[in-house]
């Protein structure tokens, strides 16, 4: 039953509702916000008060949703996770959902820059990302070693174990990106990624020919 069938008495409801998708966009705008200016000058050259400006709002209203600069980085990185998860919805990982995830990144520059940007960054002891980062890659390769040992077994084509390919697969999923972000003209990002499937073992589960091909 739609809120107009359900008549005036759910008016408050229907206030209620407003206010958390109100709020709920505000996040989204502050999220996207803050992703295109680390994308564009790194976390600590990033401020609130920027942040707040690019998404429309005063940066009392920006502290209203993330108090600290910190809390707003752990924002930014767990939204990129759930799109990434949103991608992938189709359930259990395999290299083919692989694929289709970096076809998926392809389509986002914005938010494939701002996640290279601030994994380079966490790399000094100090920054804020970096236990998030580390966490992170644990859990993408145990993930990835699971994945891989669905698809091909305890021994993938070329003799690796899955624990010992995932860290390459890693790898070559991040260089890949950093590469197609400098030279997008000369990096078909889902095509080499492709590439790489057939030397691991998998690229009959990730598609033949290029990215817009293996898309189409």
């Amino acid at each position: 039953m739609s809120a107009q069938e359900q008549g005036p008495a759910r008016g408050t409801r229907r206030a209620g509702g407003g206010r958390e998708a109100q709020r709920a966009e505000r996040r989204q705008a502050i999220l996207e916000a803050a992703m295109e200016l680390i994308a564009e000058r790194g976390y600590r050259r990033t401020s609130l008060a920027a942040v707040a400006e690019r998404a429309g709002l005063t940066q009392q209203g920006l502290l209203h949703h993330f108090p600290t600069k910190e809390l707003l980085l752990v924002g930014v990185l767990e939204a990129r996770d759930r799109w990434d998860a949103a991608a992938a919805a189709s359930g259990s990982w395999r290299t083919a959902t692989l694929a289709q995830l970096v076809d998926y990144n392809a389509t986002r520059p914005g938010v494939v820059q701002a996640y290279t940007v601030l994994s380079a960054d966490s790399v000094t002891e100090d920054h804020p990302a970096r236990d998030f980062f580390e966490a992170r890659f644990r859990a993408v390769r145990e993930a990835l070693a699971g994945a891989l040992r669905a698809e091909f077994g305890d021994r993938l084509p070329g003799g690796l174990s899955p624990e010992r390919a995932a860290p390459l697969l890693v790898a070559v999923m991040d260089g890949l990106q950093l590469q197609w972000l400098l030279d997008p003209e000369r990096v078909d990002m889902p095509a080499s990624f492709r590439d790489f499937l057939t030397l691991l073992g998998g690229g009959e589960t990730g598609g033949e020919g290029t990215g817009d091909e293996a898309r189409r």
